[in-house]
Parts: structure tokens; C-alpha cells; sequence
């Protein structure tokens, strides 16, 4: 069959030969025809087998075709929707390519770029419309753009736009649509939430099914090396030079993980450029047009890339990471084997990523050829350990990820405190405790370390802090200890202290002698033996507190708990 048999205009055969195809493709066998009855389609296909094309031709003989209308301005009459930036520019650029000879003026919106632009061209008038849902929605918030003439209606990968959480802002979207429209839903994959959507978007639509899902493309050539994960860039590199690969897509886990790559390709000696969701619009775009012009060698991107990505005859993907989702790995190595063309796929694989392997091919219901590169076997004494998602599979690379972390020292039951250098002065030496609201009140001083607080004599071995000694006893107060927190044996009942013990503000002072005088409170300086005041008389210790003397406040008899 060719594609004369379709029914397609001569303009559009024009536009098809001038890119050398002549025979379509089982989806577009299918498609087509459907699609220029006016017939809502619910359409699957494997990743590379000229989807975009089976639904851009019929629009445009329908366009062409359609009774004339004036080109209004913000008003398109065909909206396509994409997951991603890359992908809406690859479609508009499809639907450049063979609206050639025809009078249909498109445009692509999306964001990461000036929106100005953007309204100028919408302004000019647009038949097809290509957009993510986000820019959409904000042209419309800035009323640049009326979707209420919108004629057909078409989801672009509708599977990774629910996987990118779009399904909110579709809903917003089908809202402002007029409700007798043509839909087209394509999709790499049928799951059960794409179903879900078509019941409430499609009106008595026909499925097209050309393939099993999630079954990759026969033409290409799938091979696992099993290898270290701290020498996959090594055997990369090798690769790549040993084979003089001169146009190689490769794919990490993350973000951080593709400018890493990158870089160290870079430093190889290999021009390299990575693409992922936090580059800038600019940097994507110049990325992406290096690789394909081949001014860059190696593309290193994550999944965004896995879909939308069109590069004529790219021979090369390497999975430098496998996904954590076993669909990914569909898409990812979809991008080569495309129109007719024969591909190769590289999964490099450590001991980490065997269950990730041992999903994608229980998904793909065969193994899949596994090759060990001379002079990087992996080691099997090294033990597997955790994938992490998102940005801790960043920090795995660098080691420590997936490990769990230790308890801190001096946290939970049985931390030991760090020792420290007791000649060195101690930071900010406690200070008092503030004063309760009752004077009198026994506060211990809190002092948080960990988990753990601490009074202001603290407890560890027999050694108490200086001032805590009473006459050259290394006797310390009893402390009990619930939980985490500890407490000096005293009880606190309002503001009397108990029996045998003076209250001066919130300060504890040693037992008081019968005769009304104070008795000394033996201090240590410095490491100095302790020195005994003379009888009758206030020690230094005992009428200076940690602030220092207390200025004009005059000496009070001796106060007995109770």
C-alpha cells in the first residue's frame, strides 16, 4: 500500500516525497483513514513508528478541505497537546514540514521561553496550535488565546502527560473546548488510566492497536554489559572510543547524575552535552540541535528525553542507568530503530540495578543477551544496595546513599557523649538558668545535647563540674534519669525546698550550719586544691556566683526548707 491508496492530496504526497517516504507504516495504515472520516480515534503504537505522522497528514487534508474561514486571530482551529517541550517542538515541526505546500499557518507555545513571541504569532493567526499544558492554560489566564473554535482536538503521548501529573490541567483545558469536536488520543501505551480518560473524552471511538504494548521495535538490537558501577563511565568512554560512535544517546537516572556524565565525558576528551528538565529552555535547544548537526558526540539526558526526541537515523542509546519504571526503558530505547532503521541498545548494569533488570524483562517476556566487556567483570564480592529516587539517586553516586544513617552520639539509649578535652575552656560556660516564676523554684539547668538534656552539675564517671565539689568530696547529687531527660533528686513542692537545703533565688546552697552562718561552699580552681575559708566567715566561693559578685544586695540569715 502507498500512500496515494490513503486518499492524501497531491500537495501533501509532494511534501512527502521531498522527504523520501513512499510506503506508510502499519499505524499510519490505520490511522489515516479513520482519522479523515471525522471518527474519534483511541490509537497505540511501539515508540518510532511514525505516530506523529498519522495523525498530522489527515489533519491537514481536513484543513485543506474544511469550508473556508476567516483566520481569526488567538482563535486555532486544531490543538495539540504534549508532555514536553522537546516533543511539541519535534510535532510543529512535522506539521512545517508537510503543511509545506499548503496555505496553514502553525505555531508552537510552551514555556522556559519569552511569551511575547508568542502572543505576536497567535495574533497573526493560527490553524494548528501546538502547546504543553501549562503555557496554554497561561495565555488563557492573559486572554492571548480563545479555544472555544477549536475543531479537532489531539493528546500527543497522553500516557506521560498523566505520568507528569497534566491531568488536572487537561481537565481545565477540555473545559474551554466547544463540545462538538474530533479527538485523537495517541499514546506509546494503553494503561488502564489512559482508558479512564478515553471513556470520558472520546465519543464512540475506534481503537487501533498495530502492536502488543510496551513492546519495543524488532529492528533493534538489545544487549546488556554487566559491569561495577564505579566503572561505568570508564567502560563508557571506552565504548564509545574503541567503536568511534560518532552520534550516542545515553540515559541516567537524574538530574545531577546527566551533568556529572557530562562532564566527566567532557574531561575524556568526548564532547559531550546534557539535557534534563532544570536546563534552560536556550541550553536544551542548543543541546539538541549540536547532537543532531554533530557538533556534539554524546547527548546525556534523563527521561525527558525519552519521548519526543525524532533524530534521523540515530544508531546508538545507552542506558547508563536502567529506570526505576520497567515502561521507561520502552521509551527510552525507542528513540533508535526508527522509520525502517536498525538501532542498538546498551544497558550498562551493576549488581545495584539486577532487579530493575529483571522487571524490564519480565515486561518485555524475554531475557535480554548479556555480554561481559573484556577487563571489566564486576566484581561479585561487592554487595548490592538500595535505588534511591529522585535526588538521592544524585547522592548515590557519590557514595553513602542508600545507607542508613547512624544514630548520632549522645542520641537515643545507650549514645556515648563525644569526650572532650577538659583543659580546654568550655563554650559559653552555663549560664544561670532563667528565673522561675515562683522564686524558689528548683530549675535544673538545661543544657540540650542530642537528644539529652543535662542539669548544670553534670553526670558522667565520677567527676563533677567545678563548684559541685563540697569539701573535697567528689560526692555528686543523685540524679534520676527517665527517658531522656534527667533531673537532680529534689523535689520541687511550689517554693519550698526540702529539708537540709538553703534557697537563695534559684540557686541551691549547701546545708547551713546551726549557728546561722553559711557554711563555705569548697570550690575548685582550676585543678588548685581547694581552699578553706576562715571560721565565721563567707567563702569567696559562696558569695560569688557564676555572674559574679552580687552587687547591692545585703546577706540574709540562713532560711530552713519548710
Amino acid at each position: 500500500m502507498s500512500f496515494e491508496s490513503l486518499g492524501l492530496s497531491a500537495e501533501l504526497l509532494r511534501a512527502l516525497a521531498d522527504q523520501g517516504y513512499t510506503t506508510p507504516t502499519p499505524i499510519q495504515k490505520a490511522a489515516i483513514p479513520v482519522i479523515l472520516q471525522g471518527r474519534d480515534v483511541l490509537a497505540a503504537a511501539q515508540t518510532g513508528t511514525g505516530k506523529t505522522a498519522g495523525f498530522t497528514l489527515p489533519l491537514l487534508q481536513l484543513l485543506m478541505t474544511a469550508s473556508e474561514r476567516d483566520n481569526r486571530p488567538n482563535q486555532p482551529r486544531v490543538l495539540i497537546l504534549t508532555p514536553t517541550r522537546e516533543l511539541a517542538a519535534q510535532v510543529e515541526e512535522s506539521v512545517t514540514t508537510y503543511g509545506r505546500h499548503l496555505q496553514i499557518r502553525s505555531a508552537v507555545i510552551f514555556g522556559g521561553v519569552k511569551i511575547n513571541p508568542q502572543i505576536a504569532a497567535l495574533r497573526k493567526g493560527v490553524d494548528v496550535l501546538v502547546a504543553t499544558p501549562g503555557r496554554l492554560l497561561d495565555h488563557v489566564q492573559q486572554r492571548t488565546l480563545d479555544l472555544s473554535k477549536v475543531e479537532i482536538l489531539v493528546l500527543d503521548e497522553a500516557d506521560r502527560m498523566l505520568d507528569m501529573g497534566f491531568i488536572h490541567d487537561i481537565r481545565k483545558v477540555l473545559a474551554l473546548l466547544p463540545e462538538k469536536r474530533q479527538n485523537l488520543l495517541f499514546s506509546a501505551t494503553f494503561s488502564s488510566e489512559i482508558r479512564t480518560l478515553a471513556d470520558k473524552l472520546l465519543d464512540h471511538p475506534v481503537p487501533i492497536e498495530v502492536a502488543a504494548r510496551n513492546t519495543p521495535t524488532e529492528l533493534v538490537e538489545q544487549v546488556v554489559h554487566p559491569v561495577d558501577k564505579a566503572r561505568k563511565r570508564e567502560l563508557l568512554s571506552f565504548l564509545i572510543g574503541s567503536n568511534n560512535w560518532r552520534q550516542v544517546l545515553v540515559f541516567t537516572r537524574t538530574k545531577h547524575g546527566a551533568n556529572r556524565l557530562a562532564g566527566q565525558l567532557e574531561h575524556d576528551g568526548l564532547s559531550a552535552a546534557a539535557i534534563h528538565g532544570n536546563k534552560s529552555q536556550g541550553a536544551r535547544t542548543r543541546a539538541l540541535a549540536g547532537f543532531k548537526d554533530g557538533s556534539v558526540r554524546i547527548l546525556v539526558a534523563t527521561d525527558i528525553a525519552a519521548r519526543g526526541l525524532d533524530i534521523d537515523q540515530l544508531p546508538h542509546v545507552v542506558n547508563y542507568e536502567l529506570p526505576n519504571v520497567a515502561e521507561d526503558y520502552v521509551h527510552r530505547i525507542g528513540r533508535t530503530g526508527r522509520a525502517g532503521n536498525e538501532g542498538e541498545a546498551m544497558s550498562l548494569v551493576c549488581v545495584d540495578e539486577l532487579r530493575l533488570l529483571r522487571d524490564i524483562e519480565r515486561l518485555l517476556g524475554r531475557k535480554i543477551r548479556s555480554e561481559t566487556i573484556e577487563g571489566y567483570d564486576p566484581d561479585p564480592s561487592i554487595p548490592a544496595e538500595p535505588i534511591q529516587n529522585g535526588r538521592g539517586g544524585g547522592r548515590r553516586d557519590q557514595g553513602g546513599a542508600g545507607r542508613p544513617r547512624q544514630a548520632r552520639p549522645g542520641n537515643g539509649a545507650g549514645g556515648q557523649r563525644r569526650p572532650r578535652n577538659e583543659n580546654a575552656p568550655r563554650q559559653g560556660e552555663p549560664r544561670r538558668p532563667a528565673r522561675a516564676q515562683a522564686r524558689g523554684q528548683e530549675h535544673a539547668q538545661p543544657r540540650a545535647e542530642g537528644n539529652r538534656a543535662r542539669t548544670r552539675a553534670e553526670v558522667e564517671g565520677n567527676s563533677a563540674r567545678p563548684g559541685r565539689e563540697v569539701e573535697g568530696n567528689t560526692a555528686r547529687p543523685e540524679r534520676e534519669i527517665e527517658g531522656n531527660s534527667a533531673r537532680p533528686n529534689l523535689e520541687v513542692d511550689g517554693n519550698r525546698a526540702p529539708p537540709s537545703h538553703e534557697v537563695e533565688g534559684n540557686r541551691i546552697q549547701p546545708q547551713s550550719e546551726a549557728d546561722g552562718n553559711r557554711a563555705p561552699q569548697q570550690r575548685e580552681a582550676d585543678g588548685n586544691r581547694p581552699r578553706k575559708p576562715a571560721s565565721g566567715q563567707r567563702s569567696d566561693a559562696g558569695s560569688n556566683s557564676r555572674r559574679g559578685p552580687r552587687q547591692g544586695r545585703s546577706e540574709k540569715p540562713a532560711l530552713l526548707g519548710g
